[in-house]
């Protein structure tokens, strides 16, 4: 814990991740209302299962060990 009205390492850390996750979820809102509207066509396993690997992905980056 820092002292008041300071911050460490680990408090940027958290911050940090914290607006990852926030912006993360406007971003899928975002494209999810742009993706419902395209056709992917034949396309359409190739872009759910990239789309799968990549929030893998970005669990994983949040996850991590300290």
């Amino acid at each position: 814990m820092s002292k008041r009205y300071s911050l460490n390492k680990e408090d940027f850390s958290k911050i940090i991740t914290g607006a990852s996750i926030a912006l993360g979820g406007a971003l899928l809102t975002y494209i999810s209302t742009i993706i419902i509207e395209i056709d992917f066509g034949e396309f359409t396993p190739v872009v759910v299962a990239i789309a799968s690997i990549l929030i893998n992905a970005g669990r994983k980056f949040l996850e991590g060990k300290k």
